[in-house]
């Protein structure tokens, strides 16, 4: 991997805009918010796209803004069917999608207007096969944006690893909105027809990068508490559904092509969650709470074998396996140790820190 501390992509010229990117957007009873998306790819400083706007059975007034959209816009298609979910919707527009280049974009989102033009400059100047650009964080009440102007620059599977990773410096993610691509890159993909549908794809088209560049741009809106997204829910029947599933698949699918050192890393992330899922469940009002903690307790039990492999990786943790050790030996123990934890150890390390700052401050 090759880090470039200061890097911003050079600006393509109108003349030089010949490669088409596709733009797959889904719509789904999203009213109050569609114009904003659909106007800020429209507004791209990259000209030459094809919009392709996927309607899925909406009930609202999406459907007309659709149809506006594209008799106002020669770049916009639109696609009306019936509901089958935002992996349907993808797969449509993927379908449809004849650009040289590939991306996303959910309707409730929205893009900064130099986003495509300074991903595919990145692309062309390092060589890259795909792209990645940090985002924004959006909430009711404030915006959180990191970026920097560094980039890097990875050689086959290293973006895969690095998202794996969960490394907050290169805010990869498994979502399929802040990455742009060569389509013929997805050939043979699809979204699977479950909640959290980026994760396998998103570990697919990232084994299949020959080289991809990390933009630290956050040039993408991702709005993060719009009421009534199952995404931002929490813990759910979702979690159990089609989370928990999604990351045994993923891990199945990395062995599948010999990257055991990638499963392992998945691995221990995955058994993190679950027992951080436990302690969630434990302490909720959960109305299936005794299901849910009972399938957590197989899952955390069954995978014990393979621990001293998944806790021995270098991105681990040690305290991670201590927890798990405890949660294996008595998990009422565990939880009243995260109880006192929470209720007691933590305050105290955080009134020290405190303290430590303001002597650091008086010197």
């Amino acid at each position: 991997m090759k880090i470039i501390e200061h890097y911003t992509p050079k600006p393509i010229p109108p003349e030089a805009q010949t490669e088409t990117i596709s733009v797959v957007v889904a719509v789904y009873n999203i009213e109050p918010y569609l114009d904003r998306a659909v106007q800020s790819v429209l507004d791209q400083t990259y000209r030459n796209l094809e919009v392709i706007l996927v309607d899925d059975g909406s009930t609202d007034g999406c459907p007309g803004i659709c149809d506006r959209y594209a008799a106002a816009d020669p770049r916009v298609q639109v696609i009306h069917k019936p509901n089958g979910g935002l992996h349907s919707s993808r797969n449509a527009g993927m379908e449809r999608a004849s650009g040289e280049w590939l991306t996303f974009l959910d309707g409730d989102d929205w893009l900064d207007p130099g986003m495509y033009e300074g991903m595919l400059s990145g692309l062309k100047e390092q060589g890259a096969d795909l792209a990645v650009c940090r985002y924004k964080r959006v909430f009711q009440d404030r915006t959180v944006d990191r970026t920097t102007d560094m980039a890097a620059v990875m050689e086959g599977q290293e973006m895969l690893e690095k998202c794996l990773e969960e490394d907050e410096r290169f805010l990869i993610q498994n979502a399929a909105w802040n990455k742009l691509y060569r389509r013929s890159l997805a050939d043979g993909l699809i979204f699977p027809d479950r909640l959290y549908e980026d994760m396998l794809y998103t570990a697919r088209l990232l084994a299949r990068t020959k080289r991809s560049v990390y933009l630290d741009h956050a040039w993408h809106n991702y709005v993060c508490d719009r009421s009534g997204s199952i995404m931002n829910m929490g813990i759910n029947p979702r979690t159990f559904s089609d989370l928990i599933p999604n990351l045994y698949d993923r891990g199945a699918y990395l062995r599948s092509i010999g990257r055991e050192d990638l499963a392992l890393l998945q691995d221990y992330f995955m058994y993190k969650k679950m027992l951080l899922f436990y302690t969630g469940v434990a302490r909720s009002r959960d109305p299936q709470k005794a299901e849910h903690e009972a399938y957590l307790r197989e899952r955390l039990t069954e995978g014990k074998e393979r621990y001293p492999a998944v806790f021995g990786i270098r991105q681990a943790n040690p305290n991670e396996y201590r927890k798990m050790k405890l949660f294996l030996a008595s998990p009422r123990l565990y939880l009243a140790a995260m109880r006192l934890n929470d209720s007691v150890l933590i305050p105290i390390k955080l009134r020290l820190a405190k303290k430590r700052r303001g002597q650091g401050a008086k010197w």
